[in-house]
Formats: C-alpha cells, structure tokens, sequence
C-alpha cells in the first residue's frame, strides 16, 4: 500500500495530538505518544480517562475528531482497511461463541482471515494457551479464566503486529490473573507489540517496558519502566490520578 501523510520519526506507533469528542464532550484532550516494535505499554488511569477510546482509535474502531495515528509510518485514517488485519483487540468481552467448542471458536475465525492451514494454526493456539485438552469442550463449559485465554488465542489467528489489551484482568480472580499475566509475557517475548489497559497496578508493571497514566484525556505520565521506582509508584499514580494511596 502507498504511504499517505509520513510522520516524522521512524517509531513503529506514532500519535500526534490526537482528540475525541462526543456530544461536545472532550474524551481524548491531545494525546502524544511514540512506541517502538516490540514496546509494551502499560496504561493506567481512572475511569473515563479516555482509555478505553484510544483504544478503539488505534484499533481503527472509532474514528478521531482530529489528530494523526501512523503505524510505520502509515496513517490509520487512510488506511484503516489495510492495518485492521494486523491488530487485535482483547478486553473482558471475550467475543467468543458459547455454543461452540473451543476449536470451532478459533477455526470460526481462521476461516473470516482465510487462514492457510487452519487446523495445524487451531491445534497450535489451543496448545500456546493451555487449551489444547479441552479443545472439544464449549465455551459456554469454560471459566472466566479458560476463557480469556482462548480470548488470546483467538486474538493471534491472524498474526497481529499489534495487540491491544483492554481491562484483561476484569472478573478474574488472583489465580487466573497470574495464569493470564504469564500468557501476556509469552506473547511479549515474541517481540509484539502491545498495549495494556488495566487498573492491576501489579500486573501492569511486571509486563510493561513503558508505563503512561491517562487523566482527563491527556497523558499525566509517561516513563520508561526501568526509571520507575515500584516502591513509590502507587504514591505516584495517586498523585496524579487524585485520592489517597493505599
């Protein structure tokens, strides 16, 4: 595909001022933001931050009332149609059917990305996320856990460069999250590129190789994990977010 408006640095995410509003209402107020391959962003903030809106920009699910979003160098706004097929979206919604099987879910999806291969792509996915034995059980059968898992199975069918991540962690308990949070690092360590929204203030910063906190729709903080002190970061997501710490 051609390239429309280049940005001016060569990262592989690239946000220029970008701003969402709705009915008069400012959702994002100027975002800036530059990853490389292979980042793995954590954001945090409370709610209605304007988390869950950058994320669907980025997806190519909501469109920007202005500002640019380039992916190598591409602008999403031109080529949206293109890019969607290389980025995948996990939330607590875990778009998954429950009356299919495990295997049906992900071989349902192979067959929309036309998929070379299917059932050794299927076998594989169930196999990353510890499906694999119960890959003729319907979801509807599953756990929250279970299901989230096969959430990032479902989410890798297609090869995605970038995933997005949003709230993962919700309506998990503690043993499910771990289990979760240990598929995250696997799929970083495969050098993707990832994007995490969450509230897990652990969670997020065992994974993260970058650490953004969004307030009111701009980015409040923005550090490198290696420069952040784990022991004061609650004190200072509270700082900026507003309330006490815990």
């Amino acid at each position: 595909m051609s390239k429309g408006r280049e940005m001016s640095s060569s990262s592989f995410l690239k946000i220029e001022d970008l701003k969402k509003s709705y009915d008069g209402v400012n959702a994002l107020n100027g975002i800036d933001l530059s990853l490389d391959e292979g980042d793995f962003l954590t954001i945090f903030g409370p709610n209605g931050a304007g988390k869950t809106t950058l994320l669907k920009i980025i997806a190519t699910l909501l469109k920007p009332t202005s500002g640019v979003v380039a992916i190598s160098d591409y602008d999403l706004e031109e080529h949206s149609e293109e890019f969607r097929n290389s980025v995948s979206v996990i939330s607590h919604q875990s778009l998954l059917y429950n009356e299919l099987t495990a295997q049906e879910n992900l071989r349902f999806y192979a067959d929309l990305y036309d998929i070379e291969e299917p059932a050794g792509k299927v076998t594989k996915l169930l196999k990353l996320v510890d499906l694999y034995e119960r890959r003729n059980s319907k979801v509807a059968e599953f756990s929250r856990g279970m299901q989230q898992r096969l959430s990032i199975a479902r989410a890798l069918i297609n090869e995605p460069s970038l995933i997005l991540l949003d709230e993962p962690y919700s309506g998990l308990d503690q043993h499910s999250s771990l289990l979760l949070k240990n598929q995250l690092i696997k799929l970083h360590d495969d050098k993707r590129t990832i994007i995490l929204v969450t509230h897990n203030l652990t969670f997020g910063m065992e994974s993260a190789t970058k650490v953004g906190i969004l307030v009111k729709g701009k980015v409040a903080y923005f550090k490198q994990r290696a420069e952040i002190d784990d022991d004061n970061f609650d004190e200072t997501y509270f700082k900026y977010v507003g309330g006490k710490t815990l």
